[in-house]
């Protein structure tokens, strides 16, 4: 029987997919967030498509401060940014 796959929804197309395909943005326990490509930190996390336009949407309605309950600063988004445009899996 095969293994079953985790499904997350995008904070920005508000699609579910498989939770491997989707980057992690991550608050801490003390308050910090952060990118996790592996999923495994603790904290809260909020899942988000490693797709520019999914970034942007998510952006423009504030959904990750949402989700998060957290001011997000321009070093998360400047970080999403980059992992995306880089087209890696993380490390």
């Amino acid at each position: 029987m095969p293994k079953k796959i985790p499904m997350r929804q995008c904070l920005g197309c508000r699609e579910m997919k498989p939770k491997p395909e989707l980057i992690r943005v991550v608050r801490s326990p003390e308050g910090d967030l952060s990118l996790d490509f592996r999923g495994k930190k603790p904290g809260r996390g909020a899942y988000l498509c490693p797709d520019p336009a999914c970034l942007a949407r998510a952006k423009k309605s504030r959904a990750i401060e949402r989700a998060l309950s957290a001011q997000v600063g321009p070093e998360v988004w400047d970080a999403l940014e980059a992992q995306m445009k880089a087209g890696d899996g993380g490390d």
